[in-house]
């Protein structure tokens, strides 16, 4: 766990689904077709999945997550941090505390497929451009 000036970030096995879909869609990555009642199996599937909560409002500002096997390498996504309380060290706590899960795991393969102009954020936290790779996505059943 982690605080700093007024938020808290954990590591959790359980949220409310609520706050969880503001922050999803805040990032705009909400469709409504998706049903609210899957996010605790969202966060249970998940080998790490981090929440920092402002502790006077009470309530989840920014999340990321970790899918895993737990052993050979790990995928850091759906990082979100509320856009009122950017710049604030959020997103980098939370990357860190997923990143901390998955080395004493053993895990040091960590990957994110980032958004464009990202780099900024990531570069400092120890991520690297991938050269020679391409980020691919299933589409063939649209």
């Amino acid at each position: 766990m982690s605080d700093n000036k007024g938020i808290r970030t954990s590591l959790v096995r359980s949220w409310n689904a609520d706050e969880i879909v503001n922050l999803y869609r805040t990032a705009g990555w909400w469709k409504e077709e998706y049903d609210p009642a899957d996010i605790p199996r969202i966060i249970e599937g998940s080998f790490g999945f981090a929440v920092a909560v402002d502790t006077g409002m009470g309530r989840a500002i920014g999340m990321g997550r970790a899918i895993s096997d737990g052993i050979s390498d790990a995928y850091l996504q759906d990082l979100i941090t509320d856009p009122r309380f950017r710049g604030r060290g959020i997103g980098k706590s939370i990357v860190s505390m997923l990143v901390e899960h998955c080395k004493k795991s053993g895990i040091f393969w960590i990957g994110i497929i980032a958004e464009p102009d990202s780099e900024k954020f990531y570069l400092p936290l120890g991520f690297e451009r991938m050269d020679g790779y391409l980020p691919m996505i299933y589409r063939g059943d649209r």
